[in-house]
């Protein structure tokens, strides 16, 4: 077989990854060195040998730690190992991700490295690009490579972008052997009778965020993508928490794994951190009222300005709510909201907005942006609500600090009973600290000035109290939950300072507040019935609804009413009687069902000695009635 052509290296290009992995082919050393990744992280240093040894692994490693190329890099370097291609419709190696955006940033990483290996990065070309379509001259043609040469043809696979079929149909037509997935759309493409995963062709498969994926929302369909791939493969399962679902994995898709926990070291020295050591994890005692103000007195502190910050939320709805409040807080930077139930076309609009913001930029999100995700000049993180899963602090605060990238990581707690939250992160290895710098005060009239100019906002549209509404009992139920439950109890929550905090104009109706005796309207006066939606067209229909309620109420006079109420009454006794009914024929069918069930698994001899019970008990009751007939009462 022909040599395989390489790229020319770089000039200057640093040979610190080959003096670790002498094991590499040349244009991975150059690769990573061009993309800037001059030394290898620890995670890589242990985790590329003993996968391309042919070890199953499990690594735990803090985030920004390198974890994707950790992974990347010994995959590719099997597959373009093997002694011949892979079969057309075979697949050689699958990825599998949690979220999309995780799945896409992976598949971008992919691109990039595949970009230096010349055949993978000739596959990838469109068809069309030796054609110049501005003077309709040809271009300048790269080189072809055979079609023996070994390449890798990665496909990237996600729910909600594409239809199923159409993800078959760029199988067939470019025959991928590296997939790249999230749970569900994998397993519809690997259902396929035209997608073979068979022993002889597939090497390699690796879960990203193993323990997310291992949650109830995928473990069925993890197990059914096991079912499909053979049993004699490498697998890879990486986090920066493993969790005991992960420990039933492991005895499940795993043979005799190599674990991996790469931590670091406080600055003590002491005991093993499972942050980066470049990551500031502080926490902020406030009241409710005082959150949001203190959050702009925070962002406008620090210097030089946040290019990028992250603010965490309890819910969807809490964000699509929070999404209009923040820019009238927060006017010099750009609000962009993303969660999980917003539409993909949504989500991926709005995270590449995020990511490519050249202003000061500020993402209103859920836990859905909180693993994996790699973006660049993320300084702060800030945690309004902390995260109802405890493994979830970690990824979320990891968003910022990444790759030696100094960052601060701010949690949000109400003084009392959530300040165990700070004994309780200790326990779990994760120390944090009161936050020192910048020093943040805010006076109770602040604070009532950012609620009366919360509730300004809200005033000007009713479908922003809607979105208020709903988000405060998303969050009620979401605190609820909460998996620290001694610590975060609805009971203890202050709910007059809460409505204030949320800039509510009236608390809403929730079984959490019938025995609360404050004050439901929280002193706001506002008249509903004339209070609009800004949107003419959603306005009329309201008004509409009005008038038809007020023309019915009109027309019905008290005696029809009293009518209506009668027959009402009588139809809802008589069909409780006959419902009641129903339920005794029922009843009596099922029960004589049992008994003819029982009698039938009877033996012969059984089924006399039953019926000469039976007989018995005939004559009992037979003989206890008449006895009763024949009582005439006692004697005078």
């Amino acid at each position: 077989m022909a040599p395989e052509p390489k790229l020319d290296p770089p000039k200057g290009a640093s040979r610190a990854w080959e003096a670790l992995t002498p094991s590499l082919s040349e244009w991975i050393l150059d690769a990573v060195s061009t993309m800037g990744f001059t030394r290898m992280t620890p995670v890589q240093a242990s985790t590329i040998p003993l996968f391309m040894g042919h070890k199953d692994v499990v690594v735990e490693a803090v985030t920004g730690s390198g974890k994707t190329l950790a992974f990347l890099i010994p995959v590719v370097e099997r597959l373009l190992r093997l002694e011949e291609p892979i079969k057309k419709h075979h697949v050689g190696a699958i990825i599998v991700s949690p979220t999309r955006e995780l799945a896409t940033q992976i598949h971008s990483v992919l691109l990039s490295l595949l970009a230096f290996h010349a055949p993978s990065s000739e596959a990838l070309k469109p068809l069309d690009e030796d054609v110049n379509m501005d003077t309709g001259e040809d271009a300048v043609v790269a080189p072809k490579f055979l079609a023996s040469a070994l390449k890798i043809v990665p496909q990237l696979l996600l729910g909600g972008t594409t239809t199923p079929a159409q993800d078959l149909s760029s199988f067939l037509k470019t025959s991928p052997n590296m997939l790249i997935a999230t749970p569900g759309r994998l397993l519809e493409l690997l259902s396929s009778p035209h997608v073979h995963c068979p022993q002889s062709s597939f090497e390699v498969l690796v879960m990203d965020e193993a323990d997310r994926l291992l949650d109830l929302g995928f473990k069925d369909d993890l197990q059914k993508i096991l079912q499909r791939l053979p049993k004699q493969r490498r697998t890879g399962l990486f986090s920066a928490s493993v969790s005991e679902a992960v420990d039933q994995i492991v005895r499940v898709g795993l043979r005799n794994p190599v674990r991996i926990a790469v931590k670091v070291r406080s600055a003590s020295g002491a005991s093993d951190k499972r942050t980066p050591a470049s990551l500031q994890l502080s926490y902020l005692l406030t009241p409710p009222t005082h959150k949001l103000p203190s959050l702009v007195s925070l962002l406008g502190s620090l210097t030089p300005t946040p290019q990028k910050s992250i603010v965490y939320l309890a819910t969807c709805a809490a964000v699509d709510y929070f999404q209009h409040i923040l820019p009238s807080l927060l006017p010099s930077f750009t609000i962009v909201p993303l969660h999980g139930k917003h539409p993909p076309q949504v989500r991926r609009k709005n995270f590449t907005r995020f990511v490519d913001s050249i202003t000061p930029a500020f993402l209103v999100t859920t836990d859905v942006a909180a693993r994996g995700l790699d973006i660049f000049s993320i300084d702060l993180v800030v945690q309004l609500d902390p995260p109802s899963d405890p493994k979830a602090f970690l990824h979320r605060c990891g968003r910022a600090g990444r790759a030696g990238r100094k960052g601060l990581a701010v949690t949000f707690l109400t003084p009392g009973r959530e300040e165990d939250y700070i004994a309780f992160l200790n326990v779990r290895k994760t120390p944090i600290t009161p936050l020192s710098y910048p020093v943040i005060s805010i006076s109770d009239l602040d604070a009532e000035k950012a609620t009366e100019q919360i509730r300004n906002l809200v005033r000007q549209d009713r479908a922003l109290h809607n979105k208020a509404q709903r988000g405060f009992v998303s969050w009620v139920q979401a605190y609820s939950k909460h998996a620290a439950s001694s610590i975060f109890r609805v009971t203890d929550l202050k709910w007059d300072e809460l409505g204030h905090a949320w800039g509510l104009l009236k608390l809403p109706k929730m079984p959490e507040l019938k025995k609360w005796e404050g004050d439901k309207s929280l002193g706001v006066g506002i008249d509903f019935k004339n209070y609009a939606y800004k949107d003419k067209q959603r306005e009329k229909l309201r008004k509409q609804e009005l008038n038809n309620a007020a023309k019915s109420e009109v027309a019905s006079n008290s005696k029809v009413s009293a009518g209506m109420s009668k027959d009402r009454k009588a139809n809802a006794w008589s069909q409780k009687k006959d419902q009641k009914a129903e339920r005794e024929v029922r009843r009596k069918k099922k029960k004589a069902r049992r008994e003819n069930e029982r009698l039938q698994k009877m033996t012969p001899a059984e089924r006399e000695k039953e019926r000469e019970l039976q007989g018995l008990i005939q004559q009992v009751k037979q003989q206890a009635a008449k006895d009763e007939e024949e009582f005439q009462g006692f004697s005078d």
